[in-house]
């Protein structure tokens, strides 16, 4: 990758402005890099254009790509970031000063003390802290993603820990900003490091597989396409692998991979939701559905986002064969995630473009707006549980809902105390009881996805110390830990200390003057 070719693929992406913009970027970055080389002994210059490539394949906005273009200039050059605010923009400035923190908070380096208190070599908490424009977090991403398909030129303990940290960190990252692709990219490159082995059996199996499955997968896919013409149904339709990190996850719950239906899906793509239904009709009516295996992740959509109608049919060889049925909008949010979810072209003017976030955030990245408080709270000396983030940000999701049919995005395992202080603190703290699927259940009720949570609240009624052990958010945790302070239990305790403290003094004092 050089100067031209990025120019040339950004080309149909940017205005002539911003291109300028763009070259000079390249200019200045490559001339700060002059003379230094990467460990494969190309010019380091290679990586900053890849990472400003990747980026514009995912589809951010031209500060995103000069930020990519300019993301080491200050950790490994002379090159200060008033500098580049000058030369650039203050977006640009801030974008690339977040990305070098993320990268010093992984070298443990110990002046990030002054930037965070109370924290020491935490990649979790630089995270939240760089919240403030998630489009740190996705040039970081853009940035791993280049060094995992580099790292064949670094030692192996280095590229163990490297892939490590990318398989527990940056993949379920991606996963949580629904960014598919890259998730699966960055999983299969660390599988290869981590489990050469395993990596290399699974993918041979998986070949031999496929090479039975092919000839029949090809003759269904022209039935079906054959079909849906016929029946002027305008589709897109092609096929999809599954990836060698994931079958071998799901070969460890199944073992015969004869059993694993999912190893190759069809996938059609159509212009609305309900042609995606239409269409689920048509293979129904072409093949015998597998009854179990039908899932409508367009009314009810998993955890990160994603959407798509799921069906398994028997074909007329007696294979199994599932399909994917989706709409455009749900095929790029699957695949580019919150870079497709920005519309960064339609906010580019907007305040909450230029602060990095979207006003109206989909259900699903409800957690962006948490991470941002959090890093409010750090930047302050807040108190803040790291505890939490783990398990907000890198746990397992489900979609709950309101009466009204308001849908609200929680960590797997939360209580409806969770959801009560999600929705507003002050009904939390009337909470009496909750009505779940119009049942009475308990306030240690671990809740479901699909859950619809009513709370039934009583003027009288106040929070109390035993509430901590019915939650689980960090968001509910900080608002409970407020409320008690204010009024409730802890501020009695704390009384309750300062008396006892003042009666010590006096029998001191009394103490004192019998001597």
């Amino acid at each position: 990758m050089d100067k031209h070719e990025l120019l040339r693929v950004a080309k149909s992406h940017y205005s002539q402005q911003q291109l300028e913009v763009l070259e000079r970027a390249i200019d200045y970055a490559t001339e700060m890099h002059e003379g230094q080389l990467r460990k494969s002994g190309a010019p380091y210059i290679t990586h900053p254009l890849h990472v400003a490539a990747l980026l514009i394949e995912w589809g951010m906005d031209i500060d995103t790509i000069v930020a990519g273009v300019l993301h080491d200039t200050i950790e490994d050059t002379p090159a200060a970031l008033d500098h580049i605010e000058h030369l650039f923009s203050r977006d640009v400035a801030f974008l690339v000063d977040g990305v070098t923190k993320v990268s010093q908070a992984r070298a443990g380096m110990r002046d990030l003390e002054s930037y965070l208190p109370q924290t020491r070599d935490n990649l979790t908490k630089l995270l939240i802290a760089v919240g403030q424009d998630i489009r740190v977090i996705i040039i970081k991403l853009a940035d791993r993603l280049h060094n995992m398909q580099t790292l064949q030129y670094k030692s192996p303990p280095k590229q163990k820990k490297i892939a490590r940290e990318t398989i527990e960190v940056f993949a379920p990252l991606a996963d949580r900003l629904n960014m598919g692709r890259v998730r699966v990219q960055l999983e299969e490159l660390s599988f290869q490091y981590l489990s050469p082995k395993e990596f290399a059996n699974t993918k041979t199996l998986m070949a031999s597989r496929l090479k039975k499955s092919k000839r029949k997968l090809e003759r269904v896919r022209r039935e079906v396409e054959d079909h849906l013409n016929q029946e002027k149904i305008p589709h897109e339709i092609d096929g999809r692998v599954k990836s060698v990190y994931s079958l071998y996850k799901k070969m460890k719950r199944v073992p015969n991979i004869d059993d694993i239906y999912d190893l190759m899906a069809l996938r059609i793509v159509v212009d609305d939701v309900s042609t995606c239904y239409l269409v689920l009709g048509e293979l129904h009516s072409m093949y015998e559905p597998m009854v179990d295996r039908i899932k409508d992740y367009i009314a009810q959509p998993k955890p990160n986002g994603y959407q798509s109608l799921h069906t398994t049919v028997i074909a007329h060889s007696g294979q199994p064969v599932e399909f994917q049925v989706r709409t455009h909008e749900m095929h790029d949010y699957a695949e580019r995630g919150l870079a497709a979810s920005f519309h960064y072209n339609e906010q580019k003017l907007s305040d909450a473009y230029k602060k990095g976030t979207i006003a109206q955030l989909p259900a699903d990245l409800h957690w962006i707006a948490d991470l941002q408080h959090a890093a409010s709270l750090i930047k302050e000396g807040k108190e803040f549980n790291e505890e939490d983030l783990k398990v907000d940000l890198f746990g397992d999701r489900i979609f709950v809902y309101s009466p009204k049919g308001d849908i609200y995005d929680l960590p797997a395992g939360a209580f409806p105390l969770d959801y009560a202080y999600r929705v507003h603190s002050d009904v939390a703290a009337r909470a009496s009881g909750f009505m779940v699927n119009g049942k009475m259940e308990p306030f240690n009720y671990q809740l479901k996805h699909g859950d619809v949570i009513e709370v039934l609240t009583n003027k009288h009624a106040k929070p109390n110390q035993d509430w901590q052990q019915h939650i689980m958010t960090g968001h509910a945790r900080m608002k409970l830990r407020a409320q008690l302070r204010k009024g409730g239990i802890l501020g009695r305790l704390t009384n309750a200390a300062a008396i006892i403290q003042r009666k010590t003094a006096e029998r001191r004092a009394k103490k004192r003057q019998k001597k």
